[in-house]
């Protein structure tokens, strides 16, 4: 027994991988091309077992309204798009015609993409345009380091009672305790926000590159 989570192996997160709800055809497809294309932004895609949890947390809450910030080739929206009710909708945030052109394939090919509206632009400007009004299921933020703390600031006002904001990359691969970069240091920033605001209860899980889940009063 451990009092904190165990570090992963290749091989015991391909366990992992395995003993959840393994990646199908499309979701394996998605990444093999995001590799071949984008190879060195590759890495800004999420993790297998976080898409797979993404899914099954959309389900969980019975989402039926949802937001997507950074949508990059597609897989989280994809995952996300999955697990919404019957009639959801999900609403993506990116400012790239060129990556999102890949996440529309993938969406057609998965039949999802009539639950999806891609908004191209800097979301700190089209977020705004949301209805002011609290109706969000869900929303997960995974773009621009710097940016969170404007979008957290759009979507928790948005959020119904019980609505739940994930957010990705509050690790930093660690450097959150040591920041080396203005990234790491705007995260470290708004971690203490997270934690500060009585608007929500939050924790933080180590599922890849560590993922917040706030649940919004």
């Amino acid at each position: 027994m451990t009092t904190k989570s165990i570090p992963l192996t290749d091989e015991l997160h391909a366990y992992l991988v395995g003993h959840g709800s393994p990646p199908d055809e499309i979701i394996r497809d998605l990444a093999e091309e995001t590799r071949a294309v984008l190879p060195d932004e590759a890495t800004m895609q999420v993790a297998p077992e976080q898409a797979a949890f993404l899914t099954f947390l959309t389900r969980i809450l019975g989402a039926r309204h949802a937001v997507e910030v950074g949508t990059f080739t597609g897989l989280s929206s994809l995952a996300i798009a999955r697990g919404l009710a019957e009639g959801g909708r999900l609403t993506c945030f990116d400012i790239s015609e060129e990556y999102t052109g890949i996440a529309r394939r993938y969406w057609a090919r998965a039949g999802v993409d009539d639950r999806i509206e891609l908004r191209i632009g800097p979301a700190g400007d089209t977020l705004r345009e949301l209805p002011y009004e609290r109706y969000l299921d869900f929303a997960f933020i995974d773009a621009d380091k710097t940016g969170y703390p404007i979008y957290w600031a759009e979507l928790v006002p948005r959020m119904r009672p019980g609505g739940v904001i994930a957010v990705d990359n509050v690790l930093r691969g660690g450097a959150v305790i040591a920041p080396r970069n203005e990234s790491d240091r705007a995260i470290a920033a708004f971690n203490d926000e997270v934690l500060a605001d009585v608007r929500v209860d939050a924790v933080m899980l180590p599922i890849a590159d560590g993922l917040t889940l706030a649940r919004v009063h």
